[in-house]
């Protein structure tokens, strides 16, 4: 498949007129599958009312059919043709922090949307991105767009249009370049058809961010309990994985140059995904930081990334630093275990 890439600057006026969103949102518009940035991370669209471009989504991305997707909106008036109800709660939500980093969880109406879309569940997740490229289309095609991220199922998610060349070219109709995202990490996750609303995958906006609009808010027992099914899209598999296996450890980054020194004498080639407060301390093959200890934003913005660069070096292993999982913390930890399968030393 011949991939088109369309290059928008996201600062000009009036997007929904430019060449490059018209002839993206038109492959839309024909059940295409098409990569777009958001404000999270780019996100691979299709329609989310077509079985046909709903497949080609998880066909390019390698996906399970059992993850479902999250669905993409311009208009908090279009929830109405797919969403059974929304919650007083959710409501306030919306009005706090649409459009932006916050995926809400609601009983879905029958037959309006792909069953492939949200893998035969009776709820559907829902956003409204706060990117002007992401608005653009969806308000060019006026339809609900589900996009996961764009990259290959398990790896990490990109955060440039570069990224996402590397992972689909070839496999999906066309990539629009809108350059790098902001927040880095994909949106909150919070499931709204219970009382007391549940945060599924922490994100852009922190549990501490929602207590705030609405009270009180649980957290998914499946985020730290492995044994549980999660119930988040793109928590259930492996994901985020550079290629070489990654272990996090807990403890000073004197433990951590220990275990570098000991693999290196080994004839292992070693990485280090650190910060850039630490990143003249390690002796090893590769040093990569991700952003600066003392701004968890940068860090959640760079770590797909700083991830993404191993995969380009000869690395057999690579050994992580941890974080506080306080405000977006969270996000960043439950990342980063996930991209490494668990493995956690403490030290």
């Amino acid at each position: 498949m011949n991939t088109s890439r369309w290059s928008v600057d996201k600062n000009v006026d009036n997007l929904e007129s430019y060449p490059q969103i018209t002839q993206a949102s038109q492959k839309l518009m024909e059940n295409e599958a098409v990569a777009f940035p958001t404000e999270t991370v780019y996100g691979l669209g299709g329609n989310a009312e077509n079985d046909e471009a709903v497949g080609k989504i998880f066909a390019a991305k390698g996906r399970p059919a059992d993850n479902p997707l999250i669905i993409h909106i311009a208009e908090r008036g279009q929830l109405a043709a797919f969403v059974e109800d929304i919650p007083a709660k959710a409501e306030r939500l919306m009005d706090a922090f649409w459009p932006g980093p916050l995926t809400l969880v609601f009983n879905k109406r029958d037959g309006a949307l792909s069953d492939l879309a949200t893998a035969g569940l009776a709820t559907v997740g829902v956003r409204m991105p706060d990117h002007p490229v992401a608005l653009a289309l969806l308000k060019k095609t006026n339809l609900p767009i589900a996009a996961p991220s764009a990259n290959r199922s398990g790896k990490p998610s990109p955060t440039t249009a570069a990224h996402v060349w590397e992972d689909l070219n070839g496999r999906i109709a066309g990539v629009v370049d809108g350059g790098p995202t902001g927040v880095g990490l994909e949106s909150t996750v919070l499931d709204c058809t219970e009382e007391i609303p549940t945060i599924l995958r922490p994100g852009g906006i922190t549990k501490e961010q929602l207590v705030e609009v609405i009270g009180e808010v649980k957290m998914d027992p499946a985020l730290q309990d492995t044994a549980q099914a999660p119930r988040s899209p793109g928590m259930k598999y492996q994901h985020y994985a550079p290629n070489a296996p990654l272990y996090l450890v807990e403890g000073s980054k004197e433990a951590i140059q220990k275990l570098v020194s000991e693999k290196r004498n080994e004839g292992l080639t070693v990485g280090v995904l650190t910060t850039e407060e630490n990143t003249d301390f390690y002796d090893a093959n590769v040093v990569i930081a991700c952003g600066r200890r003392s701004n968890l934003e940068t860090v959640a913005s760079g770590l797909y990334d700083a991830l993404r660069q191993f995969n380009h070096a000869d690395i057999d292993i690579i050994y992580g630093e941890v974080f506080s999982a306080e405000g977006v913390g969270a996000a960043v930890m439950n990342r980063l275990v996930k991209a490494a399968g668990h493995r956690v030393i403490s030290i």
